[in-house]
Protein backbone atom coordinates (compact mmCIF):
# COMPACT_ATOMS: atom_id res chain seq x y z
CA UNK A 1 0.00 0.00 0.00
CA UNK A 2 1.37 3.66 -0.81
CA UNK A 3 2.17 5.96 1.54
CA UNK A 4 0.79 9.28 0.75
CA UNK A 5 1.75 12.66 3.07
CA UNK A 6 -1.55 12.74 4.38
CA UNK A 7 -1.41 9.10 5.69
CA UNK A 8 1.87 9.67 6.90
CA UNK A 9 0.83 12.27 8.77
CA UNK A 10 -1.95 10.49 10.28
CA UNK A 11 0.81 7.24 11.32
CA UNK A 12 2.99 9.85 12.68
CA UNK A 13 0.12 11.54 14.81
CA UNK A 14 -1.13 8.43 16.08
CA UNK A 15 2.49 7.37 17.68
CA UNK A 16 2.61 10.90 18.70
CA UNK A 17 -0.76 10.47 20.59
CA UNK A 18 0.77 6.47 21.83
CA UNK A 19 4.29 7.88 23.09
CA UNK A 20 2.02 10.59 25.29
CA UNK A 21 -0.21 8.09 26.28
CA UNK A 22 2.70 5.74 27.68
CA UNK A 23 4.18 8.43 29.13
CA UNK A 24 1.41 9.71 30.91
CA UNK A 25 0.82 6.31 32.09
CA UNK A 26 4.50 6.24 33.52
CA UNK A 27 4.17 9.40 35.57
CA UNK A 28 0.98 8.24 36.75
CA UNK A 29 2.84 5.08 37.78
CA UNK A 30 5.89 7.17 39.29
CA UNK A 31 2.78 9.51 41.50
CA UNK A 32 1.31 5.84 42.34
CA UNK A 33 5.14 5.20 44.01
CA UNK A 34 4.35 7.91 46.33
CA UNK A 35 4.46 7.13 49.66
CA UNK A 36 1.03 7.89 51.49
CA UNK A 37 1.27 10.00 54.26
CA UNK A 38 -0.44 9.26 57.92
CA UNK A 39 -0.19 12.42 60.51
CA UNK A 40 -1.65 11.56 64.37
CA UNK A 41 -1.62 14.14 66.64
CA UNK A 42 -2.72 13.86 70.12
CA UNK A 43 -3.97 16.82 72.07
CA UNK A 44 -2.35 17.69 74.97
CA UNK A 45 0.37 15.20 75.76
CA UNK A 46 4.03 16.12 76.58
CA UNK A 47 7.40 14.22 75.35
CA UNK A 48 7.48 11.65 78.43
CA UNK A 49 4.25 10.18 78.61
CA UNK A 50 4.98 7.26 76.20
CA UNK A 51 5.85 3.90 77.02
CA UNK A 52 8.86 3.98 74.72
CA UNK A 53 9.52 6.95 76.68
CA UNK A 54 10.03 4.46 79.79
CA UNK A 55 6.67 6.29 81.69
CA UNK A 56 5.17 3.58 84.34
CA UNK A 57 1.76 4.24 84.14
CA UNK A 58 0.86 3.95 80.62
CA UNK A 59 0.74 1.44 77.97
CA UNK A 60 1.14 2.94 74.61
CA UNK A 61 2.05 0.07 71.89
CA UNK A 62 1.19 1.67 68.88
CA UNK A 63 3.26 4.94 69.17
CA UNK A 64 6.04 2.39 70.51
CA UNK A 65 5.70 0.14 66.96
CA UNK A 66 5.59 3.36 65.23
CA UNK A 67 9.07 4.02 66.29
CA UNK A 68 10.40 0.76 66.71
CA UNK A 69 9.80 0.32 63.00
CA UNK A 70 11.51 3.67 62.32
CA UNK A 71 12.55 6.58 64.61
CA UNK A 72 12.08 7.94 68.10
CA UNK A 73 13.02 11.54 68.21
CA UNK A 74 14.25 12.69 71.91
CA UNK A 75 13.82 16.63 71.23
CA UNK A 76 10.69 17.46 68.98
CA UNK A 77 9.48 20.90 69.66
CA UNK A 78 6.26 22.62 69.11
CA UNK A 79 5.58 25.38 67.51
CA UNK A 80 3.70 26.78 71.05
CA UNK A 81 2.58 25.61 73.99
CA UNK A 82 -1.46 26.38 72.84
CA UNK A 83 -3.50 24.20 70.23
CA UNK A 84 -4.18 26.77 67.40
CA UNK A 85 -1.49 28.14 67.31
CA UNK A 86 1.00 24.94 67.73
CA UNK A 87 -1.32 23.55 64.65
CA UNK A 88 -0.87 26.23 62.37
CA UNK A 89 2.69 26.33 62.58
CA UNK A 90 3.03 22.36 61.40
CA UNK A 91 0.58 23.04 58.96
CA UNK A 92 2.48 26.01 57.23
CA UNK A 93 6.22 25.14 58.51
CA UNK A 94 6.25 28.81 60.03
CA UNK A 95 7.03 29.79 63.30
CA UNK A 96 3.58 31.31 65.07
CA UNK A 97 4.85 35.26 65.09
CA UNK A 98 5.18 34.46 61.43
CA UNK A 99 1.66 33.78 60.69
CA UNK A 100 -0.59 36.66 62.34
CA UNK A 101 -3.78 35.99 63.66
CA UNK A 102 -2.87 32.26 63.41
CA UNK A 103 -0.35 32.80 65.58
CA UNK A 104 -2.56 33.51 68.74
CA UNK A 105 -5.09 31.28 70.14
CA UNK A 106 -8.85 31.27 68.93
CA UNK A 107 -8.28 33.94 66.19
CA UNK A 108 -8.08 33.31 62.67
CA UNK A 109 -6.02 31.15 59.44
CA UNK A 110 -5.46 34.26 56.81
CA UNK A 111 -5.52 32.13 53.59
CA UNK A 112 -2.22 33.65 52.75
CA UNK A 113 -0.27 31.18 54.59
CA UNK A 114 0.01 27.95 52.60
CA UNK A 115 -0.67 24.40 54.13
CA UNK A 116 0.69 21.51 53.17
CA UNK A 117 -2.35 19.54 52.70
CA UNK A 118 -3.42 22.08 49.99
CA UNK A 119 0.04 21.82 48.39
CA UNK A 120 -0.07 17.66 48.42
CA UNK A 121 -4.03 17.99 47.44
CA UNK A 122 -2.44 20.02 44.20
CA UNK A 123 0.20 17.29 43.15
CA UNK A 124 -2.27 14.37 43.21
CA UNK A 125 -2.89 13.44 46.80
CA UNK A 126 -6.20 12.44 48.35
CA UNK A 127 -6.46 14.46 51.89
CA UNK A 128 -8.69 14.22 54.69
CA UNK A 129 -8.53 14.83 58.84
CA UNK A 130 -10.78 13.41 61.23
CA UNK A 131 -10.90 14.84 64.79
CA UNK A 132 -9.47 18.15 65.92
CA UNK A 133 -7.87 19.60 62.68
CA UNK A 134 -6.89 22.99 63.06
CA UNK A 135 -8.67 24.69 66.07
CA UNK A 136 -9.97 26.63 67.92
CA UNK A 137 -10.10 29.41 65.64
CA UNK A 138 -12.41 30.42 62.36
CA UNK A 139 -10.89 29.35 59.61
CA UNK A 140 -14.02 30.82 57.58
CA UNK A 141 -13.44 34.54 58.54
CA UNK A 142 -10.21 33.85 56.07
CA UNK A 143 -11.44 32.99 53.47
CA UNK A 144 -10.93 29.58 53.59
CA UNK A 145 -13.59 26.90 52.05
CA UNK A 146 -12.54 23.99 54.35
CA UNK A 147 -10.51 23.18 57.86
CA UNK A 148 -7.07 23.93 56.60
CA UNK A 149 -6.61 20.20 57.53
CA UNK A 150 -8.81 19.38 54.99
CA UNK A 151 -12.03 17.49 54.13
CA UNK A 152 -13.96 16.75 57.14
CA UNK A 153 -14.28 12.96 58.01
CA UNK A 154 -15.96 12.65 61.41
CA UNK A 155 -19.69 11.30 60.85
CA UNK A 156 -19.37 7.85 61.91
CA UNK A 157 -19.13 7.71 66.12
CA UNK A 158 -18.39 4.92 68.82
CA UNK A 159 -20.56 2.69 70.03
CA UNK A 160 -18.49 1.66 73.07
CA UNK A 161 -19.39 2.74 76.74
CA UNK A 162 -17.18 5.05 76.65
CA UNK A 163 -15.52 7.48 79.89
CA UNK A 164 -17.05 10.98 80.51
CA UNK A 165 -14.38 13.11 78.74
CA UNK A 166 -13.34 10.89 75.51
CA UNK A 167 -15.03 12.00 71.87
CA UNK A 168 -17.71 9.88 70.75
CA UNK A 169 -15.80 10.31 67.16
CA UNK A 170 -14.55 6.69 66.24
CA UNK A 171 -11.62 8.25 64.57
CA UNK A 172 -10.36 4.28 63.11
CA UNK A 173 -13.75 4.08 61.24
CA UNK A 174 -13.95 7.47 59.59
CA UNK A 175 -10.36 6.50 58.61
CA UNK A 176 -11.56 4.00 57.10
CA UNK A 177 -14.54 5.57 55.69
CA UNK A 178 -11.67 8.13 54.38
CA UNK A 179 -9.99 4.89 52.64
CA UNK A 180 -13.00 4.02 50.66
CA UNK A 181 -13.85 6.76 49.25
CA UNK A 182 -9.85 7.38 47.92
CA UNK A 183 -10.05 6.88 44.41
CA UNK A 184 -7.82 3.87 43.14
CA UNK A 185 -4.17 4.73 42.64
CA UNK A 186 -4.20 7.68 44.36
CA UNK A 187 -1.58 8.39 47.39
CA UNK A 188 -3.16 9.72 50.44
CA UNK A 189 -2.21 12.70 53.08
CA UNK A 190 -4.44 12.01 56.17
CA UNK A 191 -4.64 13.89 59.09
CA UNK A 192 -6.10 11.66 62.72
CA UNK A 193 -6.47 14.59 65.36
CA UNK A 194 -7.63 12.93 68.43
CA UNK A 195 -9.32 15.40 71.13
CA UNK A 196 -7.65 13.15 73.68
CA UNK A 197 -5.94 13.54 76.10
CA UNK A 198 -6.99 17.59 76.53
CA UNK A 199 -9.78 18.14 79.57
CA UNK A 200 -11.86 17.16 80.81
CA UNK A 201 -11.12 13.89 82.21
CA UNK A 202 -13.30 11.15 83.69
CA UNK A 203 -12.56 11.58 87.47
CA UNK A 204 -10.90 7.99 88.72
CA UNK A 205 -11.31 6.57 85.54
CA UNK A 206 -7.50 5.64 85.88
CA UNK A 207 -7.95 3.64 88.96
CA UNK A 208 -10.98 2.03 87.84
CA UNK A 209 -9.06 0.82 84.87
CA UNK A 210 -6.24 -0.57 87.07
CA UNK A 211 -3.84 1.80 87.12
CA UNK A 212 -2.03 2.30 90.37
CA UNK A 213 -0.85 5.80 91.83
CA UNK A 214 2.70 4.62 92.76
CA UNK A 215 3.16 4.07 88.40
CA UNK A 216 2.36 7.33 88.08
CA UNK A 217 5.96 9.58 88.09
CA UNK A 218 4.62 13.41 89.16
CA UNK A 219 7.22 16.05 87.47
CA UNK A 220 8.94 18.67 90.63
CA UNK A 221 6.52 21.50 89.44
CA UNK A 222 3.74 19.80 91.12
CA UNK A 223 2.93 18.26 94.92
CA UNK A 224 3.40 14.34 94.60
CA UNK A 225 0.26 13.44 96.29
CA UNK A 226 -2.62 10.90 95.65
CA UNK A 227 -5.05 13.53 94.50
CA UNK A 228 -2.14 14.54 91.51
CA UNK A 229 -1.48 10.79 90.98
CA UNK A 230 -4.85 10.69 90.63
CA UNK A 231 -5.24 12.97 88.11
CA UNK A 232 -1.94 12.03 85.95
CA UNK A 233 -3.48 8.52 86.02
CA UNK A 234 -6.80 9.73 84.26
CA UNK A 235 -4.68 11.90 82.12
CA UNK A 236 -2.86 8.43 80.29
CA UNK A 237 -6.21 6.53 80.16
CA UNK A 238 -7.05 9.38 77.32
CA UNK A 239 -3.63 8.91 75.85
CA UNK A 240 -4.07 5.02 75.80
CA UNK A 241 -7.33 5.71 73.82
CA UNK A 242 -5.48 7.94 71.11
CA UNK A 243 -3.49 5.26 70.88
CA UNK A 244 -5.55 2.46 70.54
CA UNK A 245 -7.27 4.20 67.60
CA UNK A 246 -3.92 4.65 66.01
CA UNK A 247 -3.27 1.22 66.36
CA UNK A 248 -6.45 0.36 64.55
CA UNK A 249 -5.40 2.66 61.65
CA UNK A 250 -1.78 0.68 61.30
CA UNK A 251 -3.92 -2.30 61.43
CA UNK A 252 -6.04 -1.47 58.37
CA UNK A 253 -2.80 -0.27 56.34
CA UNK A 254 -0.67 -3.47 57.12
CA UNK A 255 -4.08 -5.26 55.93
CA UNK A 256 -4.05 -3.85 52.50
CA UNK A 257 -0.22 -3.90 52.14
CA UNK A 258 0.23 -0.20 52.35
CA UNK A 259 2.24 0.36 55.47
CA UNK A 260 5.56 -0.25 54.46
CA UNK A 261 5.10 2.70 51.67
CA UNK A 262 3.18 5.04 54.24
CA UNK A 263 4.75 7.39 56.38
CA UNK A 264 3.39 7.81 59.61
CA UNK A 265 4.18 10.56 62.25
CA UNK A 266 2.82 10.37 65.94
CA UNK A 267 3.44 13.30 68.37
CA UNK A 268 0.90 16.10 69.89
CA UNK A 269 0.11 19.62 69.54
CA UNK A 270 1.51 20.92 73.27
CA UNK A 271 2.04 20.01 76.26
CA UNK A 272 -0.27 18.28 79.38
CA UNK A 273 -3.35 20.42 80.40
CA UNK A 274 -1.78 20.40 84.61
CA UNK A 275 -0.15 24.05 85.69
CA UNK A 276 3.34 25.25 84.61
CA UNK A 277 3.03 22.75 81.63
CA UNK A 278 0.83 23.68 78.70
CA UNK A 279 0.44 27.33 77.69
CA UNK A 280 3.68 27.93 78.92
CA UNK A 281 7.25 27.51 76.92
CA UNK A 282 8.46 25.47 79.73
CA UNK A 283 9.61 21.99 78.37
CA UNK A 284 6.33 20.29 79.71
CA UNK A 285 4.48 22.90 77.24
CA UNK A 286 6.56 22.61 74.28
CA UNK A 287 8.81 19.06 74.18
CA UNK A 288 6.41 16.72 72.36
CA UNK A 289 6.27 12.95 71.59
CA UNK A 290 7.96 12.41 68.10
CA UNK A 291 7.59 9.13 66.40
CA UNK A 292 8.48 8.44 62.59
CA UNK A 293 8.31 5.57 60.06
CA UNK A 294 8.16 4.72 56.46
CA UNK A 295 9.13 1.13 56.32
CA UNK A 296 10.13 0.86 52.73
CA UNK A 297 12.22 3.69 53.51
CA UNK A 298 13.26 4.37 56.68
CA UNK A 299 15.75 2.41 58.68
CA UNK A 300 14.03 1.11 61.86
CA UNK A 301 15.16 0.73 65.44
CA UNK A 302 16.81 3.82 65.84
CA UNK A 303 16.13 6.79 68.70
CA UNK A 304 17.36 9.96 67.48
CA UNK A 305 18.18 13.58 69.60
CA UNK A 306 18.17 15.74 66.66
CA UNK A 307 16.64 18.94 67.81
CA UNK A 308 13.56 19.00 65.69
CA UNK A 309 10.80 21.25 65.24
CA UNK A 310 7.46 21.24 64.07
CA UNK A 311 8.29 23.65 61.65
CA UNK A 312 10.04 20.73 60.26
CA UNK A 313 6.86 18.50 59.46
CA UNK A 314 5.51 20.29 56.39
CA UNK A 315 8.87 20.63 54.43
CA UNK A 316 9.03 16.66 54.88
CA UNK A 317 5.79 15.97 53.57
CA UNK A 318 5.86 17.76 50.63
CA UNK A 319 9.29 16.51 50.64
CA UNK A 320 9.03 12.45 50.39
CA UNK A 321 5.75 13.44 47.51
CA UNK A 322 8.62 14.72 45.43
CA UNK A 323 7.49 18.47 45.81
CA UNK A 324 9.69 21.10 46.79
CA UNK A 325 8.77 23.59 50.35
CA UNK A 326 6.77 26.68 50.03
CA UNK A 327 9.34 29.57 49.82
CA UNK A 328 7.21 30.68 52.89
CA UNK A 329 8.56 27.52 55.12
CA UNK A 330 10.92 28.10 57.33
CA UNK A 331 11.54 24.62 58.34
CA UNK A 332 13.55 21.80 56.93
CA UNK A 333 12.86 18.31 55.75
CA UNK A 334 13.55 15.37 57.95
CA UNK A 335 14.31 13.07 55.14
CA UNK A 336 18.28 13.37 55.94
CA UNK A 337 17.85 12.48 59.80
CA UNK A 338 15.05 9.77 58.63
CA UNK A 339 16.91 8.00 55.60
CA UNK A 340 20.43 7.77 57.82
CA UNK A 341 21.06 4.44 59.70
CA UNK A 342 22.64 6.81 63.05
CA UNK A 343 21.63 7.02 66.20
CA UNK A 344 21.85 9.78 68.58
CA UNK A 345 22.68 12.79 66.92
CA UNK A 346 22.58 12.86 63.57
CA UNK A 347 22.34 16.47 61.82
CA UNK A 348 25.04 18.84 64.03
CA UNK A 349 23.13 22.01 61.88
CA UNK A 350 20.11 21.01 64.21
CA UNK A 351 21.19 23.19 67.22
CA UNK A 352 18.45 25.06 67.93
CA UNK A 353 14.68 25.53 67.91
CA UNK A 354 12.15 28.20 68.99
CA UNK A 355 8.92 28.11 70.22
CA UNK A 356 6.22 31.06 70.94
CA UNK A 357 3.07 32.02 72.47
CA UNK A 358 0.82 35.03 72.58
CA UNK A 359 -2.83 34.84 74.06
CA UNK A 360 -4.24 31.61 74.97
CA UNK A 361 -7.47 31.93 76.96
CA UNK A 362 -9.17 35.04 77.89
CA UNK A 363 -7.26 35.36 80.91
CA UNK A 364 -6.93 39.22 81.51
CA UNK A 365 -7.91 43.04 81.26
CA UNK A 366 -8.83 43.45 77.76
CA UNK A 367 -8.03 39.97 76.46
CA UNK A 368 -4.60 40.87 76.50
CA UNK A 369 -1.56 37.98 75.93
CA UNK A 370 1.40 36.87 78.01
CA UNK A 371 3.74 36.86 75.09
CA UNK A 372 6.48 34.65 75.30
CA UNK A 373 9.77 33.65 72.95
CA UNK A 374 11.79 30.75 74.00
CA UNK A 375 14.97 29.35 72.42
CA UNK A 376 16.05 25.09 72.83
CA UNK A 377 19.43 23.99 72.90
CA UNK A 378 20.78 20.94 73.45
CA UNK A 379 21.65 21.98 77.38
CA UNK A 380 19.17 25.49 77.51
CA UNK A 381 16.19 26.72 77.61
CA UNK A 382 16.12 30.43 77.53
CA UNK A 383 12.87 32.11 77.61
CA UNK A 384 12.18 36.05 77.28
CA UNK A 385 8.69 36.92 78.58
CA UNK A 386 8.08 40.38 76.71
CA UNK A 387 4.96 41.80 79.77
CA UNK A 388 6.32 40.43 82.99
CA UNK A 389 4.22 42.86 85.06
CA UNK A 390 0.92 40.46 83.36
CA UNK A 391 0.08 37.24 84.90
CA UNK A 392 1.38 34.31 83.15
CA UNK A 393 -1.51 32.03 84.18
CA UNK A 394 -4.29 34.46 84.34
CA UNK A 395 -4.98 37.72 86.53
CA UNK A 396 -6.29 36.03 89.65
CA UNK A 397 -9.23 37.63 90.45
CA UNK A 398 -12.21 38.42 87.34
CA UNK A 399 -15.57 39.96 87.62
CA UNK A 400 -18.61 38.44 87.47
CA UNK A 401 -21.46 39.11 85.15
CA UNK A 402 -22.42 41.78 87.31
CA UNK A 403 -18.93 43.38 87.58
CA UNK A 404 -18.42 42.85 90.74
CA UNK A 405 -14.94 41.38 91.81
CA UNK A 406 -14.90 37.26 91.90
CA UNK A 407 -13.02 35.24 94.55
CA UNK A 408 -9.15 35.10 94.70
CA UNK A 409 -7.54 32.40 92.29
CA UNK A 410 -10.95 32.28 90.16
CA UNK A 411 -9.26 33.63 87.32
CA UNK A 412 -6.57 31.33 85.74
CA UNK A 413 -8.31 30.17 82.75
CA UNK A 414 -4.73 29.78 81.06
CA UNK A 415 -4.66 26.51 82.96
CA UNK A 416 -6.88 23.47 82.52
CA UNK A 417 -9.56 23.33 84.85
CA UNK A 418 -8.52 20.27 86.35
CA UNK A 419 -8.92 18.31 89.57
CA UNK A 420 -5.24 19.42 89.84
CA UNK A 421 -5.88 23.12 89.70
CA UNK A 422 -8.69 22.86 91.98
CA UNK A 423 -6.47 20.59 94.70
CA UNK A 424 -4.00 23.40 94.01
CA UNK A 425 -6.04 26.48 94.74
CA UNK A 426 -8.01 24.55 97.94
CA UNK A 427 -4.35 24.20 99.76
CA UNK A 428 -3.04 27.31 98.62
CA UNK A 429 -2.11 28.22 102.63
CA UNK A 430 -0.23 24.82 102.79
CA UNK A 431 3.25 25.45 103.57
CA UNK A 432 4.22 22.57 101.41
CA UNK A 433 1.87 22.49 98.84
CA UNK A 434 0.56 26.68 98.32
CA UNK A 435 4.58 26.96 96.92
CA UNK A 436 3.50 25.09 94.07
CA UNK A 437 0.17 27.18 93.11
CA UNK A 438 2.76 29.97 93.49
CA UNK A 439 4.92 28.35 90.46
CA UNK A 440 2.06 28.21 88.36
CA UNK A 441 0.48 31.55 88.39
CA UNK A 442 2.77 34.01 90.31
CA UNK A 443 4.68 36.99 88.16
CA UNK A 444 7.99 35.99 86.17
CA UNK A 445 10.85 37.57 85.73
CA UNK A 446 11.74 39.13 82.09
CA UNK A 447 14.26 36.42 81.26
CA UNK A 448 14.54 32.66 82.40
CA UNK A 449 17.01 30.03 81.58
CA UNK A 450 17.61 26.54 82.50
CA UNK A 451 20.25 23.68 81.89
CA UNK A 452 17.27 20.90 80.76
CA UNK A 453 20.05 18.16 81.24
CA UNK A 454 19.72 19.23 85.19
CA UNK A 455 16.52 20.59 85.56
CA UNK A 456 13.82 19.37 82.94
CA UNK A 457 11.22 20.48 85.90
CA UNK A 458 12.13 24.04 84.52
CA UNK A 459 13.19 24.92 88.23
CA UNK A 460 16.20 26.87 88.74
CA UNK A 461 16.25 29.83 87.01
CA UNK A 462 19.69 30.78 85.65
CA UNK A 463 18.89 34.12 84.49
CA UNK A 464 20.90 35.91 87.18
CA UNK A 465 23.16 33.57 88.15
CA UNK A 466 27.04 35.28 87.41
CA UNK A 467 28.05 31.89 86.70
CA UNK A 468 25.64 31.72 83.20
CA UNK A 469 26.08 35.40 81.90
CA UNK A 470 28.13 34.46 79.35
CA UNK A 471 25.71 31.84 78.13
CA UNK A 472 22.60 33.98 78.58
CA UNK A 473 24.26 36.28 76.59
CA UNK A 474 24.36 34.24 74.11
CA UNK A 475 21.60 32.61 73.86
CA UNK A 476 20.19 36.01 74.37
CA UNK A 477 21.47 37.31 71.14
CA UNK A 478 20.19 34.23 68.63
CA UNK A 479 16.96 34.40 70.16
CA UNK A 480 16.83 38.18 69.11
CA UNK A 481 18.63 37.82 65.80
CA UNK A 482 16.33 35.34 65.14
CA UNK A 483 13.67 36.75 65.55
CA UNK A 484 14.69 39.91 63.38
CA UNK A 485 15.74 37.88 60.68
CA UNK A 486 11.89 36.23 60.27
CA UNK A 487 9.86 39.50 61.51
CA UNK A 488 8.38 38.77 64.45
CA UNK A 489 6.49 42.31 65.97
CA UNK A 490 6.97 41.56 69.41
CA UNK A 491 11.15 42.56 68.87
CA UNK A 492 10.25 45.04 65.51
CA UNK A 493 7.37 47.00 67.11
CA UNK A 494 6.41 45.72 70.57
CA UNK A 495 3.91 43.33 69.04
CA UNK A 496 0.54 45.09 69.47
CA UNK A 497 -0.67 44.02 66.30
CA UNK A 498 -1.36 40.91 68.22
CA UNK A 499 -3.48 42.13 70.84
CA UNK A 500 -5.51 43.27 68.04
CA UNK A 501 -6.46 39.93 66.43
CA UNK A 502 -10.47 39.21 67.46
CA UNK A 503 -10.77 36.05 69.85
CA UNK A 504 -14.00 33.99 68.57
CA UNK A 505 -14.03 31.97 71.70
CA UNK A 506 -16.10 33.50 75.24
CA UNK A 507 -14.32 36.64 76.64
CA UNK A 508 -14.30 36.92 80.35
CA UNK A 509 -14.35 40.41 82.42
CA UNK A 510 -11.32 41.23 84.45
CA UNK A 511 -10.23 44.47 86.65
CA UNK A 512 -8.13 46.91 84.85
CA UNK A 513 -4.86 46.45 86.39
CA UNK A 514 -2.44 49.27 87.79
CA UNK A 515 0.18 49.15 85.11
CA UNK A 516 -2.63 50.02 82.67
CA UNK A 517 -4.25 52.77 84.32
CA UNK A 518 -3.12 55.43 82.50
CA UNK A 519 -3.45 53.45 78.95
Amino acid sequence: MKTTPLRLFFLLTGLLVLGLSATTRSLQAADDDRPNILFAISDDQSWAHTSAAGYPAISTPNFDRVAKLGVRFTNCFCGSPGCSPSRASLLTGRYPWMIEHAGTHASEFPARYEVYPDMLERAGYFVGYTGKGWGPGNWRISGRERNPAGPDYSQIKSKEDLPAGINKNDYAANFAAFLKDRPTGKPFCFWYGATEPHRSFEKGIGLKRGKKLEDADVPAFLPDTPEVRSDLLDYCVEIEHFDAHLGRMLDMLEKAGELENTLVVVTSDNGMAFPRAKANCYEYGVHMPLAVCWPKQVPGGRVVDDLVSFTDLAPTYLDVAGLKPSEQMVGKSLMNVLESKESGRVDPSRDAVYSARERHSSSRWNNLAYPQRALRTTQYLYIRNFRPERWPAGTPRKLDNQGKLGPMHGGYHDIDACPTLSFLIDNVDDAKIGSFLHLAVDHRPAEEMFDIEKDPACLNNLAEDPKFAEAKAELAATLESYLRKTGDPRILDGGDIFESYKRYSALRSFPKPDWAKDE
